[in-house]
């Protein structure tokens, strides 16, 4: 797993970061909280783990910054304090981080944090794709719920405006009148096989249309 670690303690530093690589994550390693947000801006890492105190921009403001970048709502992140008062510990949570870890750290208290942090990215990662799947089911029952108004609408009175057509160019009194009810049925045939098709439709996706808005595409069920 990709890990962005920061704390203005080279020694700190080392230490977590000899851990967290030996446990097989790639950590990229900064002084501050500004080298963290930009370390997270290039690589999107889903772990931050962030000292409270800390030159130019501390863990607080950079974890407030990363969650206001791309990506960043869905980062886990984990703050080293000293502080043990309930009113800070308050604030950590406010600006956004996930879960904090005190001073002094030992490498097995890191790990065994880390292994929550991968825990809680997996449960994340299923609820989101639990939400899009549910997203996916709802579309699917409106169109589903749309194609058979549609249907329910329109068959009947197509398929009468369709046949009285077709009468009427059996009777039509001339070839140009002939040639334009052709042309309505031929129309009407259309409009029938728009609907069927979409009765047909199974796993519907978007194209884009004119002015960048979206809509059903219907060239991928065959007429």
């Amino acid at each position: 797993m990709k890990v962005v670690l920061a704390d203005d303690s080279a020694l700190s530093r080392r230490l977590m970061e000899a851990t967290l690589s030996r446990d097989g994550h790639a950590v990229t390693s900064v002084a501050d909280g500004e080298e963290a947000v930009a370390a997270f801006a290039r690589i999107s890492p889903p772990l931050v783990i962030l000292d409270w105190l800390m030159p130019n921009v501390d863990g607080l403001e950079a974890c407030r910054r990363i969650r206001a970048l791309s990506g960043g709502a869905d980062a886990f992140v984990l703050m080293i304090t000293a502080r043990d008062q309930s009113a800070d510990l308050i604030d950590a949570l406010g600006a956004g981080v996930d879960d904090y870890m005190m001073k002094p750290v030992t490498p097995e208290m890191l790990a065994a944090r880390v292994i929550i942090a991968e825990r809680r990215l997996e449960q994340n990662l299923l609820r989101r794709r639990a939400e899009e799947a549910l997203a996916a089911a709802q579309r699917l029952a409106a169109i589903g719920e749309t194609t058979l108004a549609l249907q329910h609408e329109i068959n009947n009175p197509l398929a009468a405006l369709l046949v009285h057509a077709q009468l009427l160019v059996i009777e039509a009194a001339t070839p140009e009148l002939k040639k334009d009810l052709d042309l309505v049925v031929e129309l009407t045939r259309r409009i029938a096989d728009v609907v069927r098709r979409l009765s047909e439709l199974k796993a519907p996706r978007s194209v884009q249309y004119l002015g960048g808005s979206s809509m059903i595409d219907l060239a991928a069920i065959e007429s």
